[in-house]
């Protein structure tokens, strides 16, 4: 019986999915596909140095194997963008279901296969200057020796929606466990944001003891304790009279901007002396092969859990939803995975097209870790606004009236 049930749900998927009635069956093909791209793009970088050097498209690299990667996964992420931008494009808008935009979203699967592979060989016919351009562009000229990381501007839309999804998801946790009011929920809630703080204080120990063992680490000591005053700042404001957002809040932040900073760390160049971390593992083994992996795994998997969550980018909450709308915003979904295409570009290259990078490495490089730091104050930064900016209206519309 069961086995029969199971091979009619079967069909009954597959038939949904040759007939383009499941969205939510959609996305899961839409992120399969981005996580093709992501393990294409890593394959050109490491193993397609032979194949580029014949090409040539990329004589202008002279044989480099550095620029001949980067230039791969730069052509890899620019068909990828192309790709989800076009679907963005047509999808832009849709409300209801059954209409065409919803079909094309749902559907259409055969056409949407010979788009992406003529999207993909598209960009490995271009010369390279106009790879280099796109590279300009997903990186908005930011250079390894320059002092103020410009952020690209696409990348950082992505990082800014990525961001605020996170936070709201940490609001809607927050809310959901404070508004029950029994004395068994109250408990759970302060082991969890004890539990919280535990792992921040533990994990910033750790790290001064790996990334700053001595006085001369003046960087990675500032990183450490920047962070650990900006847990206290969370946490101050967050249990302030006004602000009250109750203390598990700042708990999940602290986790977040903790392995922010603990990410950025661990980006630095390997041949830092303060990194002993980076040094012991400058050799590729499983451990670095799993960690590889992990990266690749979870960047799609924010990618995908953020590019679903459009609501929390509505302006306006209180709108009744009616059966016949569509389940999430497919442009939106497209949007953010077309700037995920940069992003993942981004990561593989080290956000440096001259960068030398490791076979199974991620993220690595000053670049990087920039990136990260920055990307941690801004997180701060949201989040004391979304707490901070519902008391500046009420206080403005209050002053108004009056």
């Amino acid at each position: 019986m069961e086995s029969g049930y199971a091979k009619h749900q079967f069909k009954s998927w597959l038939s949904q999915f040759r007939n383009g009635s499941n969205p939510w069956m959609a996305r899961y093909v839409y992120g399969f596909m981005f996580l093709i791209a992501n393990l294409l793009a890593w394959a050109v970088r490491d193993y397609g140095g032979s194949v580029l050097t014949e090409m040539e498209r990329l004589k202008g690299c002279h044989g480099v194997k550095d620029c001949l990667g980067a230039q791969g996964v730069l052509r890899v992420s620019l068909a990828c963008f192309m790709f989800y931008f076009t679907m963005f494009l047509s999808t832009a808008g849709a409300s209801k279901l059954k209409e065409p935009r919803d079909s094309w979203q749902s559907g259409w699967w055969s056409a949407k296969i010979v788009l992406w592979v003529t999207f993909i060989i598209i960009p490995f016919l271009l010369p390279a200057a106009i790879i280099q351009l796109y590279g300009e562009i997903a990186h908005f000229g930011a250079g390894y020796h320059s002092i103020l990381l410009l952020i690209p501007v696409f990348i950082m839309v992505f990082l800014l929606i990525q961001l605020i999804s996170i936070i709201s998801f940490i609001t809607w946790l927050n809310d959901c466990c404070q508004s029950s009011k029994s004395e068994r929920c109250q408990i759970h809630i302060m082991l969890l944001a004890t539990t919280a703080y535990v792992l921040c204080l533990t994990g910033i120990i750790l790290m001064y003891i790996w990334y700053a063992p001595e006085p001369s680490c003046l960087l990675n000591i500032f990183f450490i304790t920047w962070t650990l005053v900006l847990l206290q700042l969370m946490t101050s404001v967050s249990l302030h009279p006004k602000v009250n957002a109750g203390i598990l809040t700042p708990g999940l932040m602290g986790l977040y901007i903790v392995f922010i900073c603990w990410f950025a760390i661990r980006s630095e160049p390997t041949g830092e002396s303060c990194n002993r971390k980076a040094e012991a593992s400058n050799k590729t083994d499983w451990l670095t092969i799993i960690s590889f992996v992990i990266a690749v795994l979870a960047m799609v998997i924010a990618t995908f859990s953020t590019g679903i969550d459009s609501k929390c980018f509505q302006f306006r909450k209180d709108e009744t939803e009616s059966e016949d709308d569509v389940p999430y915003g497919y442009g939106f979904f497209h949007f953010v995975f077309a700037t995920g295409a940069m992003y993942f570009a981004m990561l593989l290259i080290g956000w440096n097209t001259h960068q030398s990078m490791k076979k199974f490495t991620i993220d690595v490089g000053w670049a990087s870790t920039w990136v990260r730091i920055v990307n941690e104050w801004i997180a701060v930064c949201v989040y004391l606004w979304m707490l901070i900016a519902p008391i500046i209206w009420k206080s403005r519309q209050t002053a108004e009236s009056a």
